[in-house]
């Protein structure tokens, strides 16, 4: 262990993961705690406000005990940074009270009012303004809703009490106290109120939804002085809070991506592409949303980010639903026991497909099917799917924006399969980086927060932190990888 050392919190929509990182970028001790959410058969998802601050206690406590059974000293963690899950807010009075359980970003309650709001014609303007779609996945139609449905809710708005904050804002009220009402470039451009352009809350979007008395926090760039708090008593002594962001943004700035033309993805469940595209924001033709990747004073580096519903659920799918194979890594296997997909295409909108394509009523379908297909043929096809969906949408990007990609920087649990990331390479023609980190939005909000508080010198040192990353080339197997994606873009209807 090399001090100082720098507390990294990620707070996640299903646990909250707490890392500490030593001078050098490693990690030294950490811990998880499970959070509980709340499902509804109607869509509706929420979490109990007061009960993530606790998990981010009790996460925090686990971690500093286990840094001082190794022998750590906690006099020597000198900053602290804060990652988050995205888009999930909370709405409080002035004594600091939830006057509502947390919406969380998978809740849909808000479809009807995204409905409204696109007839009303508004969907053009929000976008210019703030580069997002009129969408139930972003935080403000849900606040819109609970303003029209929750009595509560909508009298302290009207009386100019009621306080909105993302899970970075309501974190930081509670640890420092009530002191510190502030939030992140990254945080506020999820919520449908920011204007990418002047950087600030935008006000005639907040006339237009009704909610014009609102309190909202003071953005500030990523890499701030957020105040400083001792975790509830935890430590002896406060310490520093110098960054704050979404988790998929510090996954971006965790895997590198300082440059315009580089991009991340995050390989799970779904996927989440995000690639950095600069010093200004460009509204994209091509189904992305545009969002700041990550900022610090003086520099504000933009991105375009294209969200795909199903990956790794495709798979699991596979193995639950219809027992092809005992476990997810068995897959590889058996994609690589045939040559090729046999004409086989998976198309796995299972929840409607989404960027760039945004068909989001369509249903999952297989073709392809005869006689000589086999298992095999299915699970690669499978398999498949998931670099031909990420390929559709740098394609997007690259149309948006001009930029070649650099790099693409993976992460996730399904980097392990090599089949998959091999594919990507050659469809894609550039390296395919992998850091094998499973907490890369931890190391990202750890390296930010290092760097405002002064730890780490600047950006080129970060980038030497990155050992033991594995790099995948294109191979020979290029030529038959694009044969696929055009059969792939016949099976979606797009060839």
């Amino acid at each position: 262990m090399f001090p100082p050392f720098i507390l990294a919190i990620d707070q996640g929509t299903s646990s909250t993961k707490t890392l500490l990182f030593d001078a050098t970028g490693q990690v030294v001790a950490r811990a998880t705690v499970p959070l509980p959410t709340n499902y509804f058969g109607n869509g509706y998802v929420e979490q109990d406000p007061e009960g993530i601050y606790q998990n981010v206690l009790d996460s925090v406590g686990q971690c500093l005990t286990a840094f001082t059974t190794a022998g750590g000293n906690l006099t020597d963690i000198k900053s602290a940074g804060i990652s988050n899950q995205r888009e999930t807010f909370v709405v409080w009075n002035a004594a600091g009270k939830p006057l509502h359980p947390a919406v969380v970003w998978q809740c849909k309650r808000s479809i009807g009012v995204c409905e409204r709001l696109k007839a009303a014609g508004l969907e053009d303007e929000v976008q210019a303004r703030t580069g997002l779609f009129i969408d139930p996945y972003f935080s403000g139609t849900k606040l819109i809703w609970l303003n029209e449905n929750v009595p509560a809710v909508r009298e302290a708005i009207h009386a100019g009490q009621a306080y909105f904050g993302t899970v970075d804002t309501w974190l930081l009220y509670k640890l420092t106290n009530g002191q510190r009402y502030l939030t992140d470039h990254t945080n506020a451009s999820r919520t449908l109120f920011f204007n990418l352009h002047t950087l600030n809350w935008d006000a005639d979007l907040l006339a237009k939804f009704g909610l014009g008395r609102l309190n909202l926090p003071a953005p500030r760039p990523s890499a701030s002085s957020f105040g400083a708090t001792t975790f509830g008593g935890l430590l002896s002594q406060p310490v520093r809070l110098t960054a704050m962001m979404g988790d998929s943004h510090a996954a971006a700035f965790g895997e590198g991506c300082f440059a315009p033309g580089t991009a991340k993805a995050t390989l799970g469940t779904g996927s989440s592409i995000l690639m950095n595209i600069g010093p200004a924001p460009k509204t994209s033709q091509h189904g992305m949303v545009t969002t700041i990747c990550w900022s610090m004073e003086g520099r504000v580096d933009y991105a375009l980010e294209g969200v795909i519903v199903t990956c790794g659920a495709t798979i699991e799918w596979l193995k639950n639903s219809l027992g092809l194979f005992a476990e997810s890594r068995d897959t590889e296997a058996l994609a690589t026991a045939v040559p090729d997909n046999g004409g086989v295409y998976l198309v796995p909108a299972f929840s409607g497909l989404g960027a760039p394509h945004w068909q989001m009523d369509r249903k999952a379908s297989i073709t392809g099917l005869t006689f000589g297909s086999t298992k095999n043929h299915l699970v690669r096809a499978a398999l498949e799917s998931i670099p031909f969906q990420i390929q559709d949408v740098l394609q997007a990007m690259a149309q948006d924006t001009g930029l070649p990609l650099a790099e693409l920087m993976v992460n996730g649990g399904l980097t392990a399969n090599r089949f998959v990331l091999q594919l990507l390479a050659d469809l894609l023609g550039t390296p395919v980086s992998n850091q094998n980190s499973p907490d890369i939005s931890a190391q990202g909000a750890a390296y930010l927060a290092g760097l405002q508080a002064g730890l780490y010198p600047d950006l080129a040192y970060l980038e030497t932190l990155a050992t033991g990353r594995n790099s995948i080339r294109p191979g020979a197997g290029a030529p038959a990888a694009q044969a696929a994606h055009a059969g792939w873009r016949a099976a979606i209807g797009e060839g």
